[in-house]
């Protein structure tokens, strides 16, 4: 029987992704027949890859790198089975290797990923040895990379949660925004917003959102006004970007015709409405503080948001991108029988 041909290296590596070299000794080994040759492999643990690659992969690391000079930055999840291999040494330097790849060669997406060369190998083969030497599904999942006048990133210390934020500024505050991005970057990884600012946030999802937000304080009065508690002001809006001139015109008319209900002075009605529109602003702007990040009260002060913080450091600061991995998000892990699969792996 032959060894091995093109034809059947390729076979093999489909069937096992062990690398190209291996496939060739085992077929060459076992006179080119492909179970002996799987077989072969997987005795050598070289063929892991292939049995692992079925397996659910949804824990892992977020890995951020950042070049010298702020302008670039990469942000990687890797998947593994197990949070036990996310900790492993192994794992850990694998992760900072592939980011560091893609940020060496600006590589943009998974996709772009896996058609790459890294260390004169093909991607898939690489990760493939990886699996049969980790022994578990690997998945480069998601990636980005983000470049900017300047960005700066951050990682939990858990490895879980991961963001990417690049600005423009004045060259001369370069430094100081740089900083500043790292903070909110800490700040997003706990708070979650989905956009940068209200102004990005879906028609629909506001008007949908209006209903619901207004539902949840309605069924909290309730509740307050059985324990004979203060109630909460009902919105009449969630976002800034239901608020109209016209609106906050009405509603400073409406405090107007209250303090001269209440027989306030006129003369000190200008000391007590700014507040009132302030107040009303808040109050119908919940959806912004929850999703849109300028607009969500800054961890490192939440006296202020974090578009007010922005401009304490410097107005010319702009926030242009956002990026924010959390590990495993969207991933569907399989529930597993344990008295079942310990009975599979007993063979009753």
């Amino acid at each position: 029987m032959a060894g091995a041909t093109p034809q059947l290296i390729k076979e093999l590596r489909e069937m096992t992704g062990a690398g190209m070299l291996d496939c060739k000794n085992a077929l060459n080994e076992t006179g080119g027949d492909l179970e002996k040759a799987v077989q072969a492999l997987r005795e050598a643990g070289l063929g892991k890859a292939a049995k692992k690659a079925g397996n659910v992969a949804a824990e892992g690391l977020i890995s951020v790198l950042v070049n010298d000079d702020f302008t670039k930055a990469a942000l990687l999840e890797l998947n593994s089975q197990t949070d036990f291999v996310a900790k492993n040494e192994n794992f850990v330097n694998l992760t900072k290797e592939i980011t560091n790849h893609a940020l060496s060669n600006e590589i943009a997406s998974a996709e772009v990923l896996t058609t790459s060369v890294i260390n004169g190998q093909e991607f898939k083969t690489y990760l493939n040895e990886k699996i049969a030497t980790i022994g578990e599904n690997l998945v480069a999942r998601k990636l980005a990379l983000v470049s900017g006048q300047v960005v700066n990133g951050y990682v939990h210390a858990t490895g879980r949660v991961g963001v990417v934020l690049a600005a423009t500024c004045d060259e001369a505050v370069k430094d100081k925004a740089a900083a500043l991005l790292r903070n909110i970057a800490m700040h997003a990884s706990a708070m979650k917003p989905t956009v940068i600012s209200y102004k990005d946030l879906d028609a629909e999802f506001v008007e949908s959102e209006n209903k619901a937000i207004r539902a949840e304080i309605e069924a909290e009065n309730d509740e307050l006004k059985r324990l004979g508690k203060p109630l909460k002001n009902i919105p009449d809006f969630v976002s800034r970007s239901q608020l109209t001139d016209e609106a906050i015109a009405a509603a400073k008319t409406k405090f107007e015709e209250e303090l001269k209900t209440q027989g306030k002075p006129e003369k000190i009605w200008a000391n007590i409405i700014p507040g009132k529109i302030e107040r009303y602003i808040t109050d119908n702007t919940q959806l912004d503080g929850r999703f849109a990040l300028l607009s969500q009260a800054y961890v490192m002060d939440d006296k202020k948001t974090v578009e007010q913080a922005i401009a304490e450091v410097d107005a010319s600061i702009k926030i242009t991108e956002y990026i924010r991995f959390e590990l495993g998000e969207g991933i569907e892990k399989k529930e597993e029988d344990f008295a079942a699969e310990v009975a599979k792996q007993m063979g009753k």
